[in-house]
């Protein structure tokens, strides 16, 4: 955040330099409100690229075997300029790298989930699978485990069939 700000910054001193370059280059004909206009224009601009540019940042440092799962975009009155293209403002990871299955439960799977916001830390959650019955269970506070790996005091959710955090782990 630091670095987006310092640059925004920059690019406000960089149109504003421009600006003054022109103004010297015509004899100073042009307007003084210019300058200022210019560089607001620029931090503005900047601030927008950094919006649109942050989840594709973001995506290409994944490590590998961090899939993405889901993407949540966004438009705010706010912004008007995400009402004709909205912007990825948070996104889910699943960690298929990790996967973990029982032999004795052939039909779960354990993986990590990671959720990434624009301005938010990054946050971890374990998630239990039971790809034949299309349902899930957040074993955040651990799990107890019965003698042949059931889970014993899951709290399962169902999910729609075609959910794309099941479907991604399940064909995995």
């Amino acid at each position: 955040m630091f670095v987006e700000l310092i640059a925004t910054i920059f690019a406000g001193i960089g149109c504003a330099g421009l600006v003054m370059v022109l103004n010297i280059a015509l004899s100073k004909r042009l307007p003084k409100w210019l300058m200022p206009v210019a560089a607001g224009a620029g931090m503005i601009g900047m601030t927008i690229s950094n919006e649109y540019t942050w989840f594709g940042r973001t995506a290409e440092r994944l490590p590998e075997g961090v899939e993405i799962a889901m993407t949540v975009d966004e438009q705010s009155w706010l912004r008007p300029w995400t009402q004709a293209y909205p912007y990825t403002k948070r996104f889910v990871a699943v960690d298929v790298a990790n996967l973990r299955r029982n032999e004795t439960q052939p039909d779960q799977r354990l993986v990590d989930l990671y959720f990434f916001g624009r301005w938010s830390p990054v946050n971890q959650m374990p998630l239990l699978l039971d790809c034949a019955e299309a349902r899930s269970a957040i074993l955040i506070d651990g799990a107890d485990f019965s003698a042949d790996g059931a889970v014993v005091d899951a709290d399962w959710q169902a999910m729609p069939g075609d959910d794309p955090i099941l479907t991604m782990v399940c064909e995995t």
